[in-house]
Formats: structure tokens, C-alpha cells, sequence
């Protein structure tokens, strides 16, 4: 029997590979003071970071080599882009301090992907994520800069969150709040994927009336949301997860 032309795990690393490049895309606009674009090619890695995982599922072609290229791939994409990014368009300012605070999300971001690796145990099983993943992070970012950015500067009153912004995203990557991971639509029931599918739409008529900025709302939704659920656990003494 003839082998194909193409192997399954070469389709899924290629698109890993995109996501890579869509991080190194950033990188070059930033540098080039095009924030928007910058900004756009971030949204883009997430969703090549999304398919690869996808894809890798579906033709059953997980394996460590996968899930390792892959974060590297996160670390280029979500940490060192986002940390340029947000640097150039507004941490530069405060000199070695914008340095620190923008180099954050790098450091704590490769961080967070370490202590993923080692905790991946079953590749195949895509469970919850232990502290904020790092593409969520990322994107609330980009969404800050692509929505709000305007006459070479962060426009009020969302200049005054950027700096705690930043430090949240940081050190939820490393904390122990739990946030789930995308649904696989095969293991619901048929209510629950006409719910997801709903909401889908509402956010895409939203997205739409709005030009695209409610985006950064809902994704500082989903960040506060895990939050007070992990206090709401603390608080009540109900394991996390039951």
C-alpha cells in the first residue's frame, strides 16, 4: 500500500508552524510602529494555535513532539510579541520599569507553559488549564491595542488599566485559577451545543455592531469570571471542578 504523499502530523505541525510565523509578523510590525497589525497577526497565531489542536485530534496525530513544537511556538506568539507590543505602544515611557512590566508576560508566560509540559501527562485528553492560558492573555492584549490604540497612544480612561492589566495576565498564568478549556462539541448533548452554538452568534452580532471592541470586554469577562469563581471555591469551601 502506498504511503501518502503527505503525512497527518506534517499537516498539523505546518499549521503550528503558521502560528509561529503569524508571532514573528507581529514582532516585524511592532517594530515598525504598526501596532493594528501587530495587534491582528497576535488574534491570527490564536487561531492557527486553535486548529493545529484541532486538527491534530482529528487526523489522531498527537504525540510530545506536537505538544512541545507547539510551545515554543506559544512562547514566540503569545509571550514575546504581546511583551514587544505592548512595550512599543506604551510601556517605553517609563524606561527600565516599561521594560520589566511589559517583559512580564514573556517571563511568567514561558513559565506557565513549562509547568503545562510537565503536567501533561495524556496528551490526547484535553482537560482544564491550571492558571490562565497563555493565548487568553495574549489576545486580551492585542484586542487592548487593536480597539484602543489611537493617535500614537493608549486612548483614556483604558490607558490607566494597561499597567495592572498586565501584572493580572501575569500572574494569573502562574496562579492555581482554573479555566476551562474548549468544549468539545462530540461529548455534548444536542441542547447544549444549539446553547453554545447561540452564544456564538450573539457574540458575533456583538462583534460586528460594535467594529470588533466588545471583543476585548467579553475576553475580560472570561478572565474576572475565573477569578471569582476560584474566590467563590475559596470562599464556600466547594472543591473546584465538583
Amino acid at each position: 500500500m502506498n504511503k501518502p504523499l503527505i503525512s497527518k502530523a506534517f499537516i498539523a505541525n505546518t499549521i503550528t508552524a503558521m502560528n509561529i510565523f503569524c508571532g514573528f509578523m507581529s514582532i516585524l510590525y511592532a517594530s515598525q510602529n504598526n501596532f493594528r497589525y501587530a495587534a491582528i497577526f497576535i488574534i491570527t497565531a490564536a487561531i492557527f494555535d486553535t486548529l493545529d489542536g484541532i486538527i491534530a485530534r482529528l487526523l489522531d496525530t498527537a504525540s510530545r513532539f506536537g505538544v512541545e513544537l507547539d510551545s515554543l511556538s506559544d512562547v514566540v506568539s503569545f509571550g514575546a510579541a504581546p511583551s514587544f507590543l505592548i512595550f512599543k505602544a506604551y510601556a517605553f515611557q517609563f524606561g527600565p520599569w516599561g521594560i520589566l512590566l511589559s517583559s512580564s508576560l514573556l517571563i511568567f508566560g514561558a513559565l506557565r507553559l513549562a509547568r503545562f509540559n510537565v503536567m501533561t501527562e495524556e496528551i490526547k485528553t484535553k482537560g482544564d488549564f491550571t492558571g490562565l492560558p497563555i493565548p487568553l492573555a495574549a489576545i486580551t492584549i492585542a484586542l487592548l491595542i487593536f480597539s484602543y490604540y489611537q493617535d500614537g497612544k493608549i486612548i483614556e480612561p483604558f490607558d490607566s488599566i494597561v499597567a495592572p492589566l498586565i501584572i493580572i495576565l501575569s500572574l494569573l498564568m502562574v496562579s492555581r485559577v482554573r479555566y476551562n478549556a474548549l468544549p468539545n462539541l462530540k461529548d455534548r448533548k444536542i441542547k447544549e451545543k444549539v446553547f453554545l452554538f447561540g452564544l456564538l452568534i450573539i457574540a458575533l452580532v456583538l462583534t460586528i455592531i460594535t467594529n470588533g471592541h466588545i471583543l476585548f470586554f467579553i475576553f475580560l469577562s472570561i478572565i474576572l469570571f475565573g477569578i471569582l469563581r476560584h474566590l467563590f471555591y475559596k470562599i464556600s469551601g466547594i472543591k473546584n471542578g465538583s
